[in-house]
């Protein structure tokens, strides 16, 4: 087992945010990435009001072997109420930036796009001028669901590759893939070119500096704006979960960043503890939003 280096350290969750959050999402029975991933930023991005939300249930159709969410081929049917109920917890967290995303739902006969996208609606009704960030499964790259989602009107479609193409069999369910996942997000700007679209990739699984520099730009050839580059960090002991390889230092995490900023993407986050919905909200990314010019 690779030891833990001293610079992966994360402050226990706290404060009068992070218990709102925790109180209001709790009674609503949401689900957060933040807890079921269990995210090393929760304590930071609570405390700070930033928080993502995972609709569709708790449990994944997939078994991804990087990925704490629980796994079953079949889960109880989406909660009817659940737009409503997660429109209203946003609006009393005072939110300006969202982060939803989902479980996969293969056992649906949508794969639940329908819900996803009524969850965004409901969202913007109830907060007028809220941003969102959509994080979705593939879909099976079935364009219907992408369309049904994207119509919802989310700023954001975001999708992530997780790693390197050589890795993926190993690291992904066998339902994902890597060109599966490239021609998602394809999609996306051929069905809206002006949607920002953003993927993730996760480092430490035992990828080549090479792999990484090909995903990069495979990412910006499928015209990703932006992307995230964090370390991964194994969810249990337990053997479904893989190993990490290695633990990349900060420094090695800012070469990749400036890698990835001398590409042409829009907006980088590269480091030990980013995740794909890592500050997703801050000032810069909403200004890049709110005024395509000033990119």
């Amino acid at each position: 087992m690779v030891p833990l280096p001293p610079w992966l350290r994360a402050r226990l969750p706290s404060g009068e945010r992070y218990a709102r959050i925790k109180g209001l999402s709790s009674r609503g029975r949401l689900h957060t990435v933040c807890e079921e991933a269990r995210c090393p930023n929760l304590g930071e991005c609570w405390s700070g009001g930033t928080a993502t939300f995972m609709v569709l249930g708790e449990s994944c159709s997939r078994a991804c072997r990087f990925c704490s969410v629980a796994a079953l081929k079949r889960s109880a049917p989406p909660d009817p109420e659940e737009p409503a109920k997660l429109a209203g917890t946003i609006e009393g967290l005072g939110l300006s930036y969202v982060v939803l995303t989902t479980v996969c739902r293969d056992d649906l006969p949508d794969q639940g796009a329908a819900h996803v996208a009524e969850c965004i609606r409901a969202v913007k009704a109830r907060v007028p001028g809220i941003l969102i960030e959509a994080l979705v499964q593939d879909f099976r790259g079935e364009r219907v669901s992408l369309r049904a989602v994207m119509g919802a009107g989310a700023e954001v479609m975001a999708h992530n590759v997780e790693t390197v193409e050589r890795l993926t069999p190993v690291v992904r369910d066998r339902r994902a893939g890597y060109a599966q996942s490239l021609a998602v997000l394809k999609a996306f700007k051929e069905i809206d070119s002006e949607r920002k679209t953003k993927s993730s990739l996760m480092l430490g699984l035992g990828e080549e500096r090479a792999e990484v520099e090909s995903a990069l730009a495979d990412l910006r050839a499928a015209g990703v704006d932006i992307v995230t580059l964090g370390q991964y960090l194994r969810p249990t002991k337990e053997a479904k979960h893989l190993p990490v390889e290695r633990f990349l230092p900060p420094d090695e995490f800012e070469r990749y960043g400036e890698l990835a900023r001398g590409m042409g993407f829009l907006y980088v986050a590269s480091g030990p503890f980013v995740r794909s919905s890592y500050r997703a909200g801050e000032l810069f990314l909403h200004g890049l939003l709110r005024s395509p010019r000033a990119a």
